[in-house]
């Protein structure tokens, strides 16, 4: 990487190969880029010197979360990734807010939330991803259709910059970094402590599993109840049947006793066939996933590769994009431990600036979520190529990349995908992180 000596720092600075190889991977394992060193800082001290350090002398850096993403985006080839799972644990609860360190998992958020009877609005379905780790992309879930996204919920920010300035923003001070970092892919600073907006947390959830056998039944009943808000959390699967593929809507109501769900007014009008329900704790519905993985774990695949697409469909094409995928893709198109998410979200709960979604009232999250294979290169670069083409099928419709994608991007495709919010994010990027150094796996190269 270098022959000069990255100054002291109270973190570790590692340069093993087993520190490097494991930088260099990442949840999709289709992409190895390998750092010339991995730190892990014990404080925005040490991060601060470690831009300016890099800023420097042109070495790119990538800041590390819990390693989720699909297709490199947290790498950094022959620079320094940051591991920021290591600064300190920071996690306060002031009146409905929390303050939490960027390298916190989600799961920890909630523990330090729900014995003060508060939850953040927004949670992702897997709850071991890291703060900033979503807030650089938006942040999703079944909760999405009343709040926003997890980025809609940010309070503050404290931010490094590219420069290796240590700044606070919010949407009063310094406003321009703050709408710049939430969304924005990393490119303008690495985001080392938020403060988030709280809401009073339940108790208990109940959940329905709702079947269909009709795509648009299935649709249709999202639609009403996206638009009703008559559950907490809504979200769509296609699942495989006994005599092919059918529709399953996960929706949930939370709540704390002695008040109970009322089940007639919340399924009332919806035209599913079979159904299936359950009560859980509501932190036991939210970590629900942490099941599943210890047994793909178990069972091998969750080291596979893992070519996954996430894709905003307007509400006008969701039905002839969705019946045209289900058409054309079987088991050696999504894997034998792939799924499909289906579910709408509404448009005007949102308010990050950069999160870029199609022009509609309803748009859809549609994500074909791949399993790869461990030893065919060739069978996951055609996984590859079904993204791209899915993809420009969906952009061409007006539909949108929400960008967490094992998916090659280039700078003009991120110039169309950020639209009219791109001469800002540009403009941001030449001021707080100059020299395109910052987060290079995205491959996003405006400023």
């Amino acid at each position: 990487m270098t022959d000069e000596i990255l100054p002291a720092i109270a973190g570790e600075i590692l340069t093993g190969e087993a520190a490097l190889s494991a930088a260099g991977r990442d949840w999709g394992n289709l992409i190895h880029a390998r750092p010339g060193l991995v730190v892990r800082p014990a404080s925005v001290t040490d991060v601060a010197v470690v831009l300016r350090f890099a800023a420097a002398r042109g070495l790119p850096v990538a800041a590390r979360g819990a390693g989720h993403s699909p297709y490199g985006q947290a790498q950094a080839e022959g620079g320094i990734v940051l591991d920021m799972t290591s600064l300190p644990p920071h996690r306060v609860v002031t009146g409905d807010l929390v303050s939490v360190d960027a390298g916190a998992r989600w799961r920890e958020v909630l523990e330090t939330t729900l014995p003060h009877g508060l939850t953040p609005p927004v949670l992702t379905d897997y709850l071991e991803l890291t703060v900033a780790g979503t807030l650089v992309v938006g942040g999703i879930g079944g909760a999405t259709q009343h709040h926003g996204t997890q980025t809609d919920c940010v309070v503050e920010l404290e931010v490094v910059t590219g420069t290796g300035e240590v700044l606070t923003c919010s949407r009063e001070v310094n406003g321009e970094l703050f709408d710049a970092v939430l969304g924005g892919l990393g490119q303008c600073g690495v985001i080392t402590r938020a403060t988030l907006r709280l809401i009073p947390a339940p108790t208990r959830a109940r959940r329905w599993k709702l079947y269909y056998d009709s795509l648009p039944a299935f649709l249709a009943d999202q639609r009403t109840a996206v638009r009703d808000g008559r559950f907490d959390y809504l979200e769509g699967q296609l699942v495989p049947g006994d005599d092919g593929r059918r529709y399953m809507l996960e929706a949930v109501s939370f709540f704390t006793s002695p008040d109970e769900p009322d089940e007639d007014a919340l399924l009332d009008s919806l035209a599913f066939g079979e159904s299936e329900d359950e009560e859980t704790t509501y932190f036991g519905f939210l970590n629900r996933i942490a099941d599943g993985e210890a047994a793909l774990r178990a069972e091998g695949s969750w080291f596979h590769p893992h070519p996954w697409l996430d894709l905003f469909l307007p509400d006008g094409a969701v039905e002839e994009v969705v019946a045209e995928f289900l058409a054309n893709t079987g088991e050696p198109e999504l894997g034998a431990t792939g799924l499909v998410l289906l579910y709408p979200v509404r448009k005007d709960r949102l308010t990050t600036p950069l999160f870029s979604v199609p022009e509609s009232e309803i748009f859809w999250l549609f994500s074909p979520l791949r399993t790869g294979s461990p030893d065919d290169p060739l069978h996951n670069a055609r996984l590859i190529e079904l993204n791209v083409d899915l993809y420009r099928k969906v952009r061409d419709l007006g539909g949108k990349a929400y960008p967490t994608n094992a998916l090659p991007m280039s700078t003009e495709d991120w110039r169309e995908h950020f639209g009219p919010a791109w001469p800002k994010l540009a403009d941001a990027k030449a001021r707080y992180a100059p020299g395109n150094l910052l987060n290079p796996g995205q491959r996003l190269m405006a400023g």
